[in-house]
């Protein structure tokens, strides 16, 4: 197996990311430090990454979380917050989550063993639109609504188009459901603040066809294989 691969299949990077963890000399194989992308692992070599061993995964497993607030999606949190994974009570496989929801959005999460399948699903060329509701705050006028379908500026840089549908409005609050390709930080909520807007709550609520449906906040499910393939060829 080409050591990217074994790596990805690990859960500790994409195949790409992988590549870019060798250049930096942070993969070992039986010892040795290498540094070319293209060697192979063989049965009973030993592979670590920045110190620490690691072994493919014997099979791909998803799961598809209804993350409440308050949560961060991380594995881990220097600030001694709740993670999403402390949710995850009888997981027994180490999964990480694919993409991010910020601290105080809630709604669907994948978490999963294979770095592959998260790159897939997270990388805007393959287009994995990410549904979001919005409960929204301040003037949205027609012309703010038609400016969040072409993509506003963060940062120096245009969002690409999203699907926006207004639901129901009434005074100066909207509820707006948002569908986007991308996954920038804390996206959704700049782009509504990017047309003088407020987001007073966010929910996602479903990514590409995987929908949260009835999952209660806080719990999980383990996807089945068919989404999953369904996800990697999203």
């Amino acid at each position: 197996m080409r050591i990217n691969k074994y790596i990805a299949s690990a859960g500790a990077s994409s195949r790409r990311g992988a590549d870019e963890l060798i250049k930096q000399g942070r993969v070992k194989l039986n010892g040795a430090v290498i540094t070319e992308p293209g060697c192979d692992v063989a049965e009973g070599d030993v592979v670590a990454v920045d110190g620490r061993e690691i072994r493919p995964a014997a099979q791909t497993v998803c799961y598809a979380l209804n993350k409440p607030p308050g949560y961060v999606t991380t594995t881990s949190d220097d600030k001694g917050r709740a993670t999403v994974l402390d949710l995850l009570t009888d997981v027994t496989v180490r999964v990480f989550p694919v993409g991010r929801l910020d601290y105080e959005t809630a709604g669907l999460l994948l978490l999963t063993n294979d770095g592959d399948l998260s790159n897939h699903i997270s990388h805007p060329s393959h287009k994995v639109y990410k549904t979001y509701s919005a409960e929204v705050r301040g003037d949205l006028t027609l012309d703010a609504l038609r400016r969040l379908r072409e993509g506003v500026p963060i940062d120096g840089r245009r969002t690409a188009p999203a699907i926006v549908e207004l639901k129901k409005q009434k005074g100066n609050m909207s509820l707006v459901e948002i569908k986007i390709c991308e996954g920038r930080n804390r996206q959704v909520r700049r782009m509504f603040e990017a047309v003088g807007c407020k987001v007073t709550y966010l929910q996602r609520t479903a990514i590409g066809e995987i929908r949260l449906g009835r999952l209660l906040e806080g719990s999980y499910r383990r996807l089945t294989p068919q989404e999953i393939e369904y996800l990697r060829g999203c």
